[in-house]
C-alpha cells in the first residue's frame, strides 16, 4: 500500500506554482480595477489547485497504463512504479476534478455567470484528454497550447472576471505573461523527456520540434513575461515594474536550457521554471495592486 508520502510525490506539489501564479495575477489585475473580492479569489484558488493536482494524478494514471513511464527519468509515478493501482490514481484524479467542479459551480452561483459552467467542462475535458482517452493530444505536440490557454489564459482572465465580472486590457497582457513560463515548464520538462517519449511514440512538441529549436522556444517564453512589463508600465503604472526583478532568476534558470543540459541535470531548470513563474507573478500582482 503507498504511503502519503508516496501519494503526494504522485500529486507532484513542485508543479503547484503553476496552480497559485495565474490566480495571484488575476486577483492583482482586479484589484487593479478597484475590485478584488478576496473570497472569491480564495474559491478561485481551490479550483485551480484542484485541477492541477487533478491533471497530476490523470497523466501519472494514463502514461502508467500506456506503459509511457517504464524507464522514466522525471519525479515518482505511482502507476508506472507500480506502487498503487491504476484503478486507485484514476479515482484521485477524477475525485479532484470533483471538488474543482463543485467549487466553479459556487463561483458560477455567486456571480450567476452560467455560461461559466461550459468554461469549466472544458477545462476538466482539457485536463482529463492530455494524455487520457484513445487520442490524447498531449502525445500530439498540443499540450503546450492547452497549458497556457488553461492554466494562463483562462485561469488570469477567469479569476478576474469572477470577481470583478469584467476583463480589461491589462488583465490580457498579465494573463499571456504569466502564462508563457507556465507553458515553459512544460516544455522543459517535454525537452528532458524526449528522448524516450520519442522511443514510446509520444510525439511532444519537443519531439516535433527537435531539440536545438525546443531550447530556443524555451528561452522566448521565459524571455516574454519580462518584455511584457513595458507596456504593463504604461497600462497599470511603474509599479508594474517590480516584476522585473525576476528577471536575474529568469536568466540563471534558462542558462543551462540553453547550454544542453539533459535528463536529470534539466531537473533544477524545473525547478527554476517554476520558481521564476511564482516570483514573476507575486511581483506583478503587488505591482498591480499598489497601482
Amino acid at each position: 500500500m503507498a504511503t502519503i508520502t508516496q501519494w503526494t510525490q504522485g500529486a507532484r506539489p513542485r508543479t503547484l506554482p503553476v496552480a497559485v501564479t495565474p490566480v495571484l495575477a488575476g486577483t492583482g489585475a482586479a484589484a487593479a480595477a478597484d475590485g478584488a473580492v478576496l473570497g472569491r479569489a480564495a474559491l478561485a484558488l481551490v479550483v485551480s489547485v484542484a485541477l492541477q493536482i487533478g491533471v497530476n494524478f490523470a497523466n501519472d494514471y494514463s502514461d502508467g497504463v500506456r506503459g509511457t513511464d517504464d524507464d522514466r527519468v522525471g519525479p515518482f509515478r505511482l502507476v508506472g512504479s507500480g506502487t498503487v493501482p491504476a484503478s486507485a490514481v484514476k479515482a484521485a484524479a477524477w475525485l479532484c476534478f470533483a471538488v474543482a467542479a463543485v467549487t466553479g459551480l459556487v463561483l458560477v452561483v455567486l456571480i450567476q455567470q452560467w455560461w461559466l459552467l461550459a468554461v469549466g467542462a472544458a477545462a476538466i475535458a482539457a485536463a482529463w484528454y492530455y494524455t487520457g482517452g484513445s487520442r490524447p493530444y498531449g502525445y500530439r505536440g498540443m499540450g503546450e497550447v492547452s497549458v497556457f490557454i488553461f492554466f494562463g489564459l483562462v485561469a488570469v482572465l477567469g479569476t478576474m472576471y469572477v470577481q470583478t465580472e469584467e476583463i480589461t486590457a491589462t488583465a490580457a497582457v498579465t494573463a499571456v505573461a504569466v502564462g508563457s513560463p507556465i507553458c515553459a515548464l512544460l516544455v522543459v520538462n517535454n525537452i528532458r523527456d524526449a528522448p524516450k517519449d520519442a522511443g514510446a511514440g509520444k510525439r511532444t512538441l519537443a519531439v516535433i520540434m527537435g531539440d536545438r529549436s525546443s531550447r530556443i522556444f524555451y528561452a522566448g517564453l521565459m524571455s516574454l513575461p519580462l518584455v511584457l512589463v513595458i507596456p504593463l508600465i504604461a497600462m497599470a503604472g511603474p509599479w508594474t515594474a517590480l516584476a522585473l526583478l525576476a528577471t536575474p532568476l529568469a536568466v540563471r534558470t534558462t542558462q543551462p536550457v540553453l547550454r544542453n543540459a539533459s535528463g536529470v541535470t534539466l531537473i533544477p531548470a524545473l525547478q527554476g521554471t517554476s520558481l521564476t513563474g511564482l516570483l514573476f507573478a507575486v511581483l506583478l500582482t503587488l505591482g498591480l495592486a499598489v497601482s
